[in-house]
């Protein structure tokens, strides 16, 4: 997760001098665990990375595995849990976990559709203590609908978020960029003023799941350089107006570069500061500090490597899991620099990204390690005149903006 707030106010506000060259690298003690508790959904999304449906799947851990492995995650230090689905909110024993994660003191969020928040469980919800509860919203009313394929599910989840916003909860929206609502941008930053949200989550296209069969929808690089450079500036002009809401983004590593290219036009006394920073953040951090289980308790580098098996928390707790050292995905994961091909080998920006997005190679070639189809960057901007072309997607030029071709 990119944290945009925390890097652009670094900008406006700089320490002193040299600061940034003592904060240490990111290590936390462990990792944070993205755990699909449920697969069951009761909205079928186009970009859905898990490919739910309103149906029961079988084999799913039960309460008591379940609370085994929240202690087994505590005992490991794991630092922060989201729980997710399918629609975690449809786990009848969801609040019973939750609560449980919070008493052994994780940071603990919700990540759920919103339609399922009412007046009839706000209560409950409320009194778990969320850290957070993140809504995914797609564009405006139509667009929203159309990718959720339910209608009526903006507004329900729009009312999910005044829900949480009068029992002062901590509620922020996910929104995943695609070509068929990057025009809807601005409308979506427009409704975290209206409707006073908290945080913003960006997510770029990952092709998991349903997701992969749209990955043509991805947003097409000039588009997605647009809307980062509009999250950017809207970000930096709240902040100008005192207004510190969290922006965030993920699934799309480029982004740390792309800010500092940013920052170098704007910020130019600043930008070395910030690129140091940005180093010491690292990146990509999959299979190293983040990390998957899903409603079978099979663990994954992240949650899109829902086809790559680390291990299954019925047989080995997941911090043995984690700790094992002879995947070789994972040892790849955790190698500085990873052993990467075509243009992200040669990227003058690896320590800043370390290597992107992996499953997106994954997916369009069979191979984890090729360069990354999702990279926006240019190839000038990325190591001169001399850099490599693309060899995954041909012919594609960011600049003029062909779309992404994956299958």
């Amino acid at each position: 997760m990119f944290r945009v707030t925390r890097y652009i106010k670094s900008l406006i506000e700089p320490g002193p001098p040299g600061h940034e060259t003592r904060a240490p690298a990111r290590k936390p003690p462990g990792p944070v665990v993205i755990w699909n508790l449920i697969r069951r959904c009761n909205l079928t999304c186009k970009h859905c990375y898990t490919t739910s449906a309103d149906i029961d799947f079988a084999g799913e851990l039960s309460t008591a595995e379940a609370h085994a492995v929240l202690d087994d995650l505590h005992a490991f230090r794991v630092p922060a849990l989201i729980l997710s689905g399918g629609e975690p909110l449809m786990r009848p024993d969801i609040f019973a976990l939750s609560r449980r994660a919070r008493e052994l003191g994780i940071y603990t969020g919700l990540s759920t559709n919103g339609t399922l928040i009412t007046e009839a469980n706000i209560d409950a919800i409320a009194e778990v203590g969320y850290d957070y509860v993140g809504i995914s919203i797609d564009g405006l009313e139509a667009t929203h609908d159309a990718i959720r394929r339910r209608q009526g599910a903006f507004r329900e989840s729009m009312h999910a978020v005044k829900l949480c916003k009068v029992r002062g909860i901590k509620v922020g929206l996910r929104f995943t960029l695609t070509r068929e609502n990057v025009e809807q941008l601005g409308d979506i930053l427009a409704l975290l003023d209206e409707h006073d949200v908290d945080k913003f989550y960006l997510s770029h296209l990952n092709y998991g799941g349903r997701g992969r069969r749209h990955s043509k929808q991805d947003a097409w690089y000039r588009m997605t350089r647009d809307a980062m450079t509009r999250l950017f500036d809207h970000c930096r002009d709240e902040l100008s107006r005192g207004v510190e809401r969290e922006y965030v983004t993920g699934n799309n590593d480029a982004d740390g570069p792309f800010l500092l290219m940013w920052a170098r036009e704007r910020f130019p006394e600043q930008a070395e500061a910030l690129e140091r920073r940005l180093v010491n953040w690292g990146g990509n951090a999959s299979g190293e500090h983040i990390a998957n289980i899903d409603n079978l308790g099979n663990v994954h580098p992240d949650t899109f490597w829902w086809d790559h098996d680390l291990g299954n928390v019925r047989e080995r707790p997941f911090s043995a899991i984690w700790r094992d050292t002879r995947d070789p995905l994972m040892v790849g994961f955790r190698q500085r620099p990873r052993p990467l091909k075509g243009r992200c080998a040669e990227c003058r920006y690896l320590s800043i990204c370390n290597g992107n997005t992996r499953v997106r190679a994954w997916k369009v070639t069979g191979d984890p390690w090729e360069e990354d189809p999702g990279c926006y960057l240019t190839h000038r901007e990325i190591g001169g005149e001399g850099a490599g072309e693309r060899r995954i997607t041909a012919p594609f030029d960011p600049i003029q903006a062909v779309e992404i071709q994956s299958g």
